[in-house]
């Protein structure tokens, strides 16, 4: 049993830019994670969709360039999925998106971590076949799961919200900026959402904070790291690289495989500032462009 099973929707990035110019990125939240973990030098088989189009073939040079295994059919879409990213002066994205989501019969896999994510997790038709793949790989693998709540596709309320809970019951591992638990729990603080996602049953939930960092929260208590300061390009894949790269992290302690436990204080600020890092990298470029190993060594 080897390598990491991403699953999980592909679009392309239609970046509209403050001076009104539009260039287009390969993206998609799982694509990006899947791409970063490739980048870092780990075995990816990529469970996605997209269409027999322009936009998939552009899709599918860009994981084939970063070595990313596409696992089973991706061609269940009748047209690539897209999201107009448009760009505040800060550098942050807001999102129009034009998505389906559905999945083709899978071939058997055996990973030693499953990871998923944002709109694949929660859209049907497609999140019933995410929800059984994990349910199935669950017993020998570790399962990843960032919540990256995308309202303008999904809406809010209790569906939502019963949606995302879902899928964090059957994880090991639940990644959310602060802003995902301000759209799920608009009532509840931080702290309330966090103890409300562990009650679940994950080991972990990481919360990030943009430029001030992110928290670790377990059941030995809370780890705390600084952001890294970098000059923005913009922010697009910067959270999916933050998970692909505590994966990585928790890949290089040996700690995958299973449920998450018995890491100290010290591994999982390692793991955070890890992570921090990766993510500088990518905010520091335009549009989801992960970093390589090699550039963070």
């Amino acid at each position: 049993m080897a390598g990491v099973v991403v699953v999980g929707e592909s679009l392309i990035d239609i970046v509209q830019r403050a001076d009104g110019a539009t260039v287009e990125h390969a993206g998609g939240s799982a694509a990006n994670v899947a791409v970063a973990l490739a980048r870092l030098g780990r075995p990816v088989e990529f469970v996605t969709a997209y269409a027999d189009d322009a936009r998939g073939a552009v899709l599918a040079r860009h994981l084939n360039q970063s070595a990313v295994g596409v696992a089973g059919d991706p061609f269940s879409l009748e047209r690539t999925a897209t999201a107009l990213a448009t760009i505040a002066d800060d550098g942050s994205a807001s999102y129009t998106f034009d998505i389906d989501w559905r999945l083709n019969p899978l071939p058997d896999l055996a990973p030693l971590v499953v990871h998923t994510c944002s709109i694949g997790a929660v859209l049907s038709p497609g999140a019933d076949d995410v929800r059984r793949l994990l349910e199935v790989l669950r017993p020998t693998a570790t399962v990843s799961y960032d919540v990256n709540a995308r309202p303008a596709v999904t809406g809010t309320g209790p569906e939502v919200v019963r949606a995302v809970e879902e899928v964090a019951a059957l994880a090991d591992l639940v990644k959310a900026s602060d802003e995902d638990l301000e759209a799920l729990y608009p009532d509840d603080s931080l702290e309330g959402s966090v103890e409300r996602l562990l009650g679940l049953g994950p080991s972990a939930v990481v919360v990030t904070r943009g430029r001030q960092g992110a928290s670790w929260y377990g059941a030995a208590g809370r780890v705390d790291v600084y952001g890294v300061e970098v000059a923005v390009a913009d922010t697009i894949g910067a959270g999916d690289t933050f998970g692909a790269a505590v994966i990585d992290a928790l890949w290089d302690l040996d700690a995958l495989g299973g449920r998450l436990t018995g890491l100290s204080d010290e591994q999982i600020a390692g793991v955070m500032r890890h992570a921090a890092r990766a993510a500088a990298v990518t905010v520091s470029r335009p549009g989801a462009d992960p970093p390589y190993r090699h550039e963070l060594l």
